[in-house]
C-alpha cells in the first residue's frame, strides 16, 4: 500500500512539474519575443511564413540558403492561429517547450531524481529560445539536432527501436531548417551508430532506422511536388552554392586558439568535465568500456558540445549556445551518481554551476537582448508597434538602427508604407523591414528570402552568380516588376543600388533612380531589354 501511495505521489509530482515547464517555457519566450527587434533577423521568417501561406514557395519563388522547414511549418501555424506577432512568437515558444520537456523526459529516463530533472530542464528553457525570442534558423536547427541526440542516447539506453526510426526523421527536419550545425550531428550520430552496430548488430534496429530515412525522403518529395519546386533550384540554392561559402566560414573558426576555444566557452567545458573524467577513468580501468553504450553516450554528449562551439565560432551571430551548460550538468549529474557518488562536492558544484551560469547569461544575453544587438539599448524606450498594424500589437518597437529615437524610425517607416500603399504598380520590396508586406497583405515579390550579400546569395565573383542572375530576371519577368522599392538601411547590402549590385543584374541602362524620402529609394525599370520576352 505504501508503494502504491508513493507511486501516486510521484506521478502527481511529475504532472505538476510538466505543467510548470509548459507554462514557464512558453511564457518566458513570449515575454522576450516582444522586447525589441533586429529587423534583418526578426522579420525574415515572419515574411517567409506569410509568403508560403499565400502560395509563394522557397527555391521556386524566392532564393534562400536557409531551410524551408520553418517557412512551411510557420505558414501552417499562421493558418491555425492567424497572422500576428503573437502567433509568430508562440511558434518559437512552443518549440522552446518541446526542447524543455524532452530534456526533462530524457533525464528522467536515466533515473535522475525528478527534482533535478525539473531544475536542469527549467534552466535550459531560460537560455534556449529566449535569446532570440523570434523563430530563428540557427536556434531551431541547433535545438532539433539536440533532440536527435536525445533520441540517439535513448536508443542506446532503453533499447527501444522506435528511437532509431525517429533519429533520421528529426535529423532530416533539422537539415531542412539549416545545413549546419545539422551536418556535424549527422556525422557524430552516424559514426557512433556504426560503432554501436559493429559491436551490437541488430537487424531490426537497422530496419527501423532505414524506415525513418524512407519516411523523411517520402515526405520531402511530397512537399517538393506539392509546391512544384524544381529539384535543380533546391540543389543549387541549398546544397551547391552554400558549399562555396564554407571556406569563408572556416576563417571564423581558425586559428584554433586556446582563448577562443577553451576560455571563451569555459563554463560549457566545466559542465562536461565530469563526463570526461568518467570516460577516462572507466577506459583506463578496462578498455572494453569503449564498446559500451555508456561510453558512446558520453562521447556523443561531449562531441555535440564541441560541434556547437565550432558552429558558434563559424557563424557571425550573437552567443546562443549557453543552454548547453544546464543540459550537460544534468547528464554529468547522472554519471556522477553512477561513478563518483562518494564525492558529494561534485554534486554541489554541478547544481551551483548550472544555476549561477543561467543567472549570469540570462542577465547578460537574454534580458539585455544581446543576440539582437540591443545590449546597450534602453528597451523601455520602445513604442508599441500596433501603431503600424494590429498584427504587431504588443511588440515593443526599438531597434539597434535608431535606439535613441524610435519615434523617428517609426515615422519614417509609416511615410514609406503610405507611399507603397498608394502605388498600384507591380513592385518589389528590398528591405530588412520585412513586416511591411505582411501588414499590407501583399506579396513583396522579393527575389531573396532576406538581403545579405555573399552569405545569402552570390556576389558577382561567385561561380553561381549567373544562375542567381537568371533567377532574379525570371522573377522580375514573371511578376512584371515595374519598380523596385529599396527601404534603408539594408544591414548587409548597403550597395544594392544602380551602380553596384542591381546594375549587375540588369545590364542595359534602364534603371532610373529617385530618392523619395530619407530612407526610401525607388528604382524604376523602363524598357529593360533583359525583361523582354
Amino acid at each position: 500500500m505504501l508503494n502504491f501511495y508513493q507511486m501516486i505521489f510521484k506521478n502527481r509530482k511529475k504532472v505538476i512539474y510538466v505543467s510548470i515547464l509548459l507554462v514557464f517555457s512558453v511564457l518566458i519566450n513570449q515575454y522576450y519575443g516582444y522586447r525589441g527587434i533586429q529587423p534583418i533577423d526578426s522579420f525574415f521568417s515572419f515574411n517567409a511564413g506569410f509568403d508560403v501561406l499565400n502560395g509563394y514557395f522557397p527555391f521556386k519563388d524566392y532564393w534562400t540558403i536557409t531551410g524551408p522547414f520553418i517557412d512551411f511549418s510557420l505558414a501552417l501555424f499562421f493558418k491555425l492561429f492567424g497572422v500576428s506577432w503573437f502567433s509568430y512568437i508562440l511558434y518559437a515558444s512552443i518549440f522552446n517547450f518541446i526542447l524543455t520537456i524532452l530534456t526533462f523526459y530524457t533525464l528522467a529516463k536515466f533515473k535522475l531524481n525528478i527534482n533535478y530533472c525539473f531544475l536542469y530542464s527549467i534552466l535550459v528553457s531560460i537560455l534556449a529560445y529566449p535569446s532570440a525570442g523570434t523563430p530563428y534558423v540557427d536556434h531551431q536547427s541547433t535545438f532539433t539536432s539536440i533532440i536527435a541526440v536525445y533520441f540517439f542516447i535513448l536508443a542506446l539506453k532503453t533499447n527501444l527501436k522506435i528511437y532509431w526510426l525517429l533519429i533520421p526523421v528529426i535529423l532530416g527536419i533539422s537539415f531542412l531548417t539549416k545545413q549546419t550545425p545539422t551536418a556535424h550531428f549527422v556525422l557524430i550520430i552516424g559514426f557512433l551508430s556504426l560503432v554501436h552496430f559493429f559491436f551490437n548488430f541488430n537487424i531490426k534496429k537497422i530496419i527501423f532506422f532505414a524506415i525513418g530515412i524512407f519516411i523523411f525522403i517520402f515526405i520531402f518529395f511530397i512537399v517538393i511536388l506539392f509546391a512544384k519546386i524544381p529539384i535543380t533550384s533546391f540543389l543549387d540554392q541549398y546544397i551547391f552554392f552554400p558549399m562555396t561559402l564554407g571556406e569563408s566560414r572556416l576563417e571564423f573558426l581558425l586559428p584554433l586558439e586556446f582563448n577562443r576555444i577553451i576560455l571563451r566557452f569555459k563554463l560549457i567545458h566545466l559542465s562536461s568535465i565530469v563526463l570526461l573524467i568518467v570516460l577516462i577513468k572507466k577506459t583506463t580501468q578496462d578498455y572494453r568500456y569503449l564498446k559500451s553504450n555508456d561510453c558512446l553516450i558520453i562521447i556523443t554528449l561531449i562531441s555535440s558540445a564541441l560541434a556547437l562551439i565550432a558552429h558558434q565560432l563559424m557563424t557571425i551571430n550573437g552567443m546562443f549556445i549557453f543552454f548547453l551548460i544546464p543540459l550537460l550538468c544534468g547528464f554529468s549529474h547522472i554519471y556522477y551518481q553512477k561513478n563518483l557518488n562518494d564525492k558529494k562536492y561534485i554534486l554541489y558544484f554541478l547544481v551551483f554551476l548550472s544555476i549561477a551560469s543561467t543567472l549570469h547569461y540570462a542577465n547578460k544575453y537574454i534580458d539585455k537582448r544581446e543576440f539582437m544587438d540591443l545590449g546597450n539599448v534602453d528597451i523601455e524606450k520602445g513604442i508599441d508597434a500596433k501603431i503600424f498594424d494590429k498584427k504587431l500589437n504588443g511588440l515593443k518597437w526599438i531597434t539597434p538602427i535608431n535606439p535613441n529615437n524610435p519615434k523617428k524610425e517609426i515615422s519614417n517607416l509609416l511615410e514609406v508604407i503610405d507611399i507603397i500603399k498608394k502605388d498600384s504598380r507591380f513592385k518589389m520590396l528590398v528591405t530588412d523591414y520585412q513586416f511591411i508586406s505582411v501588414i499590407l497583405s501583399i506579396n513583396d515579390n522579393s527575389v531573396n528570402k532576406y538581403w545579405y550579400k555573399r552569405h545569402v546569395y552570390p556576389g558577382i565573383e561567385n561561380k553561381y552568380f549567373e544562375i542567381y542572375k537568371k533567377f532574379f530576371i525570371k522573377k522580375l519577368r514573371e511578376e512584371k516588376i515595374q519598380v523596385v522599392y529599396v527601404i534603408k538601411p539594408l544591414h548587409q547590402d548597403a550597395n544594392f543600388g544602380r551602380k553596384l549590385f542591381l546594375n549587375s543584374i540588369l545590364e542595359s541602362p534602364c534603371i532610373i533612380k529617385s530618392s523619395v524620402t530619407e530612407i526610401l529609394d525607388i528604382y524604376e525599370l523602363k524598357n529593360c531589354k533583359d525583361l523582354k520576352n
